[in-house]
């Protein structure tokens, strides 16, 4: 399984973004989410893109579209103890067997019929917002910004330490043994990011986003 994107939920979404130009790297493109209440800012890398999110319209991320997949939950997540984090997995056939019982959520910003597979994890919400685009196959190139100063080139692994963990939970097992992501107990939510194998020794902390990125 092979991850086309993570997203963070924050409230000072400036101040993260902010805090990852001065790690030296650029900024690609943002959008609004029509119909979901959300807005992003994004940094694009060779293979894999970071997402910062937030809510920019309640009504229309706790209207009824919107509540079964308990977005809002990861969005209000300095209340409710979820995780801020979002993977998306690519939409590949080794992915079937953990979408099987998936929401299918239609977004007003996707044509009619392109739905997202959603495991919003409501059980333990520790987990990320698990989720898949209705893009089939290999992911093909952007055309995003990918030269960073710093360097950072292809994400290696993402690792999600999480507040609520248990190794033989259904939804964790079908995710185990994974190349490019893993899971564990923390005593909070957190996510650590490698990028290049850490082949710069460097590790630095984005402390808007709760996040670790090493490379």
């Amino acid at each position: 399984m092979e991850i086309d994107h993570i997203f963070i939920f924050s409230d000072s979404p400036n101040v993260a973004a902010a805090e990852l130009l001065a790690l030296g790297l650029t900024e690609g493109s943002s959008r609004v989410h029509p119909g979901q209440g959300t807005t992003n800012r994004k940094f694009y890398f060779q293979n894999f893109f970071l997402e910062i999110l937030w809510v920019h319209d309640v009504t229309e991320i706790t209207s009824p579209l919107l509540l079964p997949t308990r977005l809002w939950e990861r969005a209000q997540y300095a209340a409710t103890g979820a995780s801020p984090y979002g993977l998306c997995l690519v939409n590949t056939p080794d992915t079937d067997s953990v979408f099987a019982d998936a929401l299918v959520y239609q977004p007003q910003y996707f044509p009619p019929g392109l739905t997202v597979d959603v495991l919003p994890n409501a059980h333990n919400h520790a987990l990320p917002w698990l989720f898949r685009l209705p893009f089939k196959g290999a992911k093909t190139a952007t055309t995003e910004p990918t030269q960073h100063l710093a360097g950072l080139q292809q994400l290696t692994h993402a690792h999600f330490g999480l507040r609520h963990f248990a190794a033989d939970e259904p939804g964790l097992q079908q995710l185990v043994d994974q190349t490019q992501f893993s899971f564990r107990a923390a005593a909070e939510n957190n996510l650590t990011l490698t990028f290049d194998g850490h082949q710069q020794g460097q590790t630095k902390k984005v402390e808007a986003l709760n996040l670790t990125i090493c490379y």
